[in-house]
């Protein structure tokens, strides 16, 4: 899809990269800031927007005519983040605590030009069969998921046998949700 102005993809992420192309945006890449702090108190459905405007801002020093599209995705249950694990433990430990339950999963997506910022975001509901520990292991193992909010991809082989259901956009968990993106840039 051929939008009038240059579109800049603030995020390295492959997924994000696939969807935008897929999609039919042409964009050039760019790395934002990896600072992902966020205040102790901010609730926790607001922080993926926080972040993604964030990482929009990072890049915004020199821009014209360009959009900047930045996006973050938070893996939410019992009220609590679970980020990107560090390490393979971590990674387990989280896995076993999704297991057989429903999560939230919340991308929020940043588009800032010169003259406004608009942001937004979209909530998918994930549940999960009750995983194997043995599974979990052969996920973490196979897979390195340590680059993925809630130690896991959608698009990856645990969520193609784990996931047994999903209320909301697949892509808003893939880490970009592509309808409203669409939506929001056709306004912008």
């Amino acid at each position: 899809m051929k939008v009038a102005r240059p579109l800049i993809l603030a995020s390295t992420s492959p997924r994000r990269q696939f969807l935008m192309k897929e999609a039919g945006f042409q964009f050039t890449i760019q790395k934002p800031s990896d600072d992902e702090t966020f205040p102790d108190d901010m609730d926790v459905s607001a922080v993926p927007t926080f972040l993604a405007e964030k990482k929009a801002r990072s890049l915004a020093t020199h821009l014209t005519n360009e959009i900047i599209i930045a996006s973050d995705t938070v893996v939410i249950l019992e009220r609590q983040i679970l980020n990107k694990p560090e390490h393979r433990a971590e990674a387990i430990a989280m896995l076993s605590r999704l297991s057989g339950r429903t999560h939230t999963v919340i991308t929020g997506v940043c588009l800032l030009g010169k003259e406004k910022v608009d942001t937004f975001d979209d909530r998918t509901e994930v549940t999960f069969k009750n995983l194997s520990l043995e599974e979990i292991r052969f996920y973490v193992d196979t897979y390195k998921p340590l680059d993925k909010a809630g130690a896991y991809g959608a698009q990856d082989w645990l969520g193609m046998v784990g996931i047994e259901k999903i209320s909301g956009s697949y892509f808003t968990v893939m880490g970009l949700p592509m309808h409203k993106v669409y939506k929001h840039l056709m306004a912008f």
